[in-house]
């Protein structure tokens, strides 16, 4: 597993433990839903640190709390 897919795979986790979808998501976050697709889908292979701390704001988990998971400790390396 690479990040960007860690990173999705983590950010859908809480949404569906809280049965709440993208659009939700980017309304409690204050971010445009854009955002979390482009973050989601194919466009951003790298979110940004702001926009995963706006979208652990508005799922009310710390950003430390979205990296405490074993989903990030075995990335493929990045560099290549």
């Amino acid at each position: 597993m690479n990040t960007k897919e860690a990173v999705v795979t983590r950010l859908i986790q809480p949404c569906d433990e809280r049965n709440t979808n993208i659009n939700a998501l980017a309304n409690i976050s204050g971010i445009p839903p854009s955002t979390i697709y482009s973050v989601v889908g194919t466009k951003s292979n790298n979110p940004g640190v702001v926009s995963i701390k706006k979208i652990c704001d508005g799922l009310e988990i710390s950003i430390r709390e979205f990296f405490n998971s074993e989903l990030f400790d075995n990335l493929e390396q990045e560099i290549k």
